[in-house]
C-alpha cells in the first residue's frame, strides 16, 4: 500500500481548514460536505469506498463501500485529483469549532484508531475502515459505539477535533480515565477499555454519566475538549421549547433578562 505524498497548511485557530498541495496526478479524498475550495485544474470525482484498492473487483468495492455505512457515513466518498501540469491546491473546512489533527501513518505504525465521525481527508491510498470492539462492555457503553474508524496506510490522514485538543502520550502500563465523548483517536498499540464510575452519588447525581473510558498504553492519544454531541446538546437545551419560548421565559426576570443581558428581540 502506497498513499499518495502531499503537502498541506494548516490555517484558522478555532474554525480551521487544511490547505492540501497536490501534484500533477496526485489525489485527495475527503468526506462529503468537507470541501471549501480548489484550484482550476482539479477533477472531482464520487466513488465507492476510500478507493485504496483500485485492483479489488466489484464485490471487492461493494464490500469496501458498505463497511462505511456500519459507522453511520455515505457509501461514497469525493476524490480530488490534480489534472493540471503544476502544483494544485484543495481545501478542506472543519465542520465545528475546533482543531484539524495530522496524522502522519508511518510514524504511527500505519494504523491509527479514531471516533467515526472524526475523519476529514486523507491522502488517496489511505484506507479508511472500521474498528469492531471485542469487548461487550465497551461496545454498549462506550459512548462510540461498538465500531470506530481505522485508518491505514502510509500517506497523511486529517482527523477533527472539537474544542481544544490534548495530546497525550503514554507510558506502558500508563493508563489515563477519559470522558467517553471527549476521545479523538489513538495509536494502535493503546488498549482502550471502559470503567464503571462506581459510588451512588455519583451514579445518580453526578452528571458525567455511568462510565468513562480508560486508555492504557503505551502509544498517543488525543484527546476533545468539546464533543459535537456535546456542543448540539448545550445548543438544543438552549433552543425555544412548545410553541417558540426561549428557555429563560420561565424565569423570575424572563424577558426582563434578555434586556438586561443585551439579548433584544426586536
Amino acid at each position: 500500500m502506497t498513499a499518495h505524498e502531499i503537502d498541506y497548511h494548516i490555517y484558522g485557530e478555532e474554525m480551521q481548514y487544511v490547505e492540501i498541495e497536490l501534484d500533477p496526478q496526485e489525489a485527495v479524498v475527503a468526506e462529503a460536505g468537507s470541501f471549501m475550495m480548489m484550484d482550476s485544474g482539479i477533477a472531482m470525482d464520487t466513488i465507492f469506498g476510500d478507493g485504496s484498492n483500485q485492483t479489488q473487483g466489484v464485490m471487492g468495492k461493494l464490500f469496501s463501500a458498505g463497511k462505511r455505512l456500519l459507522t453511520g457515513e455515505s457509501l461514497f466518498m469525493t476524490v480530488f485529483l490534480n489534472q493540471y501540469h503544476g502544483k494544485r491546491k484543495v481545501s478542506f473546512a472543519s465542520p465545528y469549532p475546533g482543531k484539524i489533527v495530522p496524522i502522519d501513518l508511518t510514524e504511527y505504525g500505519g494504523r491509527f484508531i479514531c471516533q467515526k465521525d472524526a475523519f476529514l481527508c486523507a491522502a488517496k491510498g489511505v484506507s479508511v475502515g472500521i474498528e469492531f470492539s471485542r469487548k461487550l462492555g465497551r461496545g454498549l457503553f462506550g459512548g462510540e459505539g461498538f465500531i470506530m474508524q481505522k485508518l491505514e496506510g502510509d500517506g497523511m490522514a486529517f482527523v477533527h477535533a472539537g474544542g481544544t485538543l490534548a495530546k497525550k502520550e503514554l507510558a506502558s502500563g500508563e493508563t489515563l480515565k477519559v470522558d467517553t465523548g471527549c476521545i479523538v483517536g489513538f495509536t494502535k498499540d493503546v488498549n482502550y477499555d471502559i470503567e464503571f464510575v462506581g459510588g451512588i452519588k455519583n451514579t445518580i447525581f453526578g452528571g458525567e454519566g455511568l462510565f468513562y473510558a480508560t486508555l492504557t498504553g503505551p502509544g498517543i492519544v488525543y484527546i476533545q475538549s468539546l464533543p459535537f454531541s456535546r456542543l448540539a446538546g448545550r445548543v438544543w437545551a438552549s433552543a425555544p421549547q412548545g410553541g417558540g419560548k426561549s428557555r429563560d421565559e420561565g424565569s423570575i426576570l424572563g424577558g426582563i433578562g434578555n434586556l438586561l443581558d443585551g439579548d433584544n428581540k426586536f
